[in-house]
C-alpha cells in the first residue's frame, strides 16, 4: 500500500503524509493507526477476502479534508497510481471514482449499482453529511424501504461526515435523525464510530454480511477526529478486536459502585468529553459510547447499565438540538430498557429550527455549555 512506481514523484508535502504511516508497522501496539489508514486497510483485506469495493463520492479519490489519499499523481507528468489497485493478495477489483454534486441521481445509481452486485461493497461519500438533504426521495423510496417493498436486498454503504465543529448549519450533520425515524424492521444499520478500529471492523464485518445478510449501512463518519489521536487505533486492535456495538467506559480501575450518572453518547461529543480535564476527577460519571444506533443492543446496553449498581440516573448527551440527532427515537428504547429503575434526562442543544450555529462563537459557548452540564455537580440527584 505505501509502495509507489519507480520514478514516480510525488507532492513533497503529501509524500511526507505517506512516509508517516511507515510508523504503524514498527510496534503493533502502538496506538498510530488513523482513521485514513484503518480504511484503507479494511479495504485491503476485504479485497483480498476476494470481495470487490467500489468506492465513490464527492472528492472521495482524495477525501474532501485531505485525508484518504486513495489516488496519487504524479507532479511531472501527471499520471495516476492507486495503491489499492496494486496489493499482490488482492483477489477482486478496487474501484474508486469522484461523484458530482447531483446526490439524488448518483445514490440512485449507487442503490441500483449495489442491487445489481450484490457480491460487491459499494460505498458513497457525501462530501459533507448535510449534503443528503437533496437525495432524501431517493432514501425514502428506494434505500430504507426496497426491500419491504419490493424485496430488492442492498447493502449501500453511506458515509456522511457528521459532528458539530462550528462551521454552520449546511456542514455539520448527516441529519441522523432522519434515518432513526426510517428505521424499522431492521431496514438499514445506523453507526457512529469513535475510533479507527471500530471503523475498520464495521467496513470489514458489512463486507462479510454482503450475501448472507444485506442491509444498507449509515456510518456518521468524523471531521475534526480523523487526525485527532484520541481516535487512533493500534495495529493488534485491528487484527485481534471485532465491532463492539456499545463501548463500556475504559478509565483505568473504574470503581463502578461510585458511579452515579451513567452518560450514553455517540461520536464527536465523546471526545471532547473525554479531552475535558474533569474527566480524571469525576470518578463518580461512566461515559459509555452506543455506537451502533439502529438496531440498538439492547441486552449488551442493558449489561453494561446494571453492571453500575449505585447510578441514580441515565443522561443521553449529544450535540445536536433535542429535535435532532439519536435523542427522539432512542428515548422510547432506553425507557422500556430502564423500566423505571433510573431516571433518563437529555442534555443537548435546545430545540432549533436549524441544525446548527452560523457562529463559531456561539458554537464554541453552546459546545462548552453541553460539556459542563455533563460534568455538572450531582447535587440535586444526590439530595433527592
Amino acid at each position: 500500500l505505501l509502495g509507489l512506481p519507480d520514478n514516480f514523484k510525488m507532492n513533497r508535502k503529501l509524500a511526507r503524509t505517506i512516509e508517516r504511516r511507515q510508523d504503524i508497522f514498527t510496534d503493533p501496539d502502538a496506538v498510530t493507526v488513523d482513521w485514513a489508514t484503518a480504511e484503507t486497510l479494511a479495504f485491503a483485506t476485504i479485497l483480498a477476502d476476494g470481495v470487490a469495493v467500489r468506492l465513490t463520492g464527492e472528492d472521495v479519490e482524495r477525501g474532501t479534508f485531505s485525508h484518504r489519499h486513495a489516488v496519487l499523481r504524479d507532479e511531472a507528468t501527471g499520471a495516476i497510481h492507486i495503491p489499492l489497485q496494486h496489493i499482490p493478495q488482492a483477489q477482486a477489483a478496487f474501484e474508486v471514482r469522484n461523484s458530482p454534486l447531483s446526490e439524488a441521481g448518483t445514490i440512485g445509481f449507487e442503490y441500483g449499482y449495489s442491487i445489481q452486485a450484490p457480491e460487491r461493497l459499494v460505498v458513497w461519500e457525501a462530501q459533507y453529511g448535510d449534503f443528503i438533504n437533496t437525495a432524501q426521495a431517493v432514501i425514502d423510496e428506494y434505500v430504507t424501504s426496497g426491500n419491504a417493498k419490493w424485496e430488492l436486498k442492498s447493502s449501500l454503504v453511506l458515509l456522511l461526515p457528521h459532528g458539530y465543529e462550528g462551521q454552520g448549519p449546511d456542514h455539520s450533520t448527516g441529519r441522523l435523525e432522519r434515518f432513526l425515524q426510517l428505521a424499522a424492521e431492521t431496514n438499514i444499520r445506523i453507526a457512529n464510530a469513535s475510533t479507527a478500529a471500530q471503523y475498520y471492523h464495521l467496513l470489514r464485518r458489512q463486507a462479510a454480511l454482503l450475501l448472507t445478510d444485506p442491509l444498507p449501512l449509515i456510518v456518521m463518519t468524523p471531521k475534526s477526529l480523523l487526525r485527532n489521536p484520541k481516535v487512533f487505533s493500534s495495529l493488534r486492535d485491528l487484527s485481534e478486536g471485532q465491532w463492539q456495538p456499545v463501548i463500556d467506559d475504559r478509565q483505568a480501575a473504574i470503581d463502578r459502585a461510585a458511579v452515579r450518572r451513567i452518560i450514553l453518547c455517540s461520536g464527536k461529543i465523546y471526545i471532547d468529553m473525554i479531552s475535558d480535564a474533569r474527566r480524571a476527577e469525576r470518578a463518580d460519571i461512566a461515559l459509555v459510547r452506543v455506537e451502533q444506533l439502529y438496531p440498538l443492543e439492547t441486552e449488551t446496553l442493558s449489561e453494561v447499565i446494571a453492571s453500575y449498581p449505585h447510578a441514580t440516573e441515565v443522561v443521553w448527551l449529544q450535540e445536536e438540538p433535542a429535535n435532532a440527532g439519536a435523542w427522539e427515537s432512542i428515548q422510547q428504547r432506553l425507557q422500556r430498557l430502564l423500566d423505571g429503575i433510573l431516571p433518563l434526562r437529555l442534555i443537548a442543544r435546545p430545540r432549533r429550527a436549524s441544525p446548527a450555529e452560523g457562529s463559531m462563537g456561539m458554537h464554541i459557548q453552546h459546545q462548552t455549555t453541553l460539556i459542563d452540564r455533563a460534568y455538572e455537580l450531582l447535587q440535586e440527584v444526590t439530595r433527592t
